[in-house]
């Protein structure tokens, strides 16, 4: 996973525990997220691989609640979809495209696609305020902002959501 990351992914298990992975998705150009940088975290359970794992965004995305487990086959919420043979990367990368899509389920959000720009702009400066972030991973604080000119005179405001 480290070695050759899919696009737009970056993660790496935290340092005292190894089945903690801190992950970055950078938004896909041509997507609402374009620029964006979107922190999360894979727990695995214990008895991994044979259960899967939850998964949690922290930064503000407009399409999945912050800091709440998000629904999909990959995840504890079905564990009788889980594949043993699943790795970090591919459960991330479906997190991508399950990001890109907007099917609703548990611990997503329903935003427009402005605001899901907005919050694209924002991120860099959202996640370098974060103590999680800069804690887990250092290497990544030095990122260009990729939310363009913008980003640094937007404000941080949360966007007008509708949990589901």
């Amino acid at each position: 996973m480290q070695k050759s990351p899919p696009p737009f992914i970056w993660a790496c298990p935290e340092e005292k525990n190894i089945l903690d992975w801190h992950f970055i998705i950078r938004g896909p150009p041509d997507t609402p997220y374009e620029g964006g940088e979107y922190h999360g975290l894979i727990w695995f359970p214990s008895d991994y691989p044979f259960k899967p794992p939850d998964v949690k965004l922290f930064t503000p995305s407009g399409r999945f609640e912050v800091g709440h487990k998000i629904c999909m086959s990959m995840t504890s919420y079905h564990p009788s979809t889980w594949n043993a043979a699943w790795s970090v990367a591919t459960i991330l990368t479906g997190l991508l495209s399950f990001m890109l899509s907007n099917e609703i389920t548990a611990g997503a959000v329903k935003t427009t696609i402005e605001e899901k720009r907005l919050l694209a702009k924002q991120s860099h400066a959202f996640n370098l305020k974060s103590k999680k972030f800069r804690y887990a991973t250092p290497e990544m604080t030095d990122l260009p902002d990729m939310g363009g000119p913008a980003a640094s005179s937007v404000s941080l405001a949360e966007p007008s959501v509708i949990l589901v």
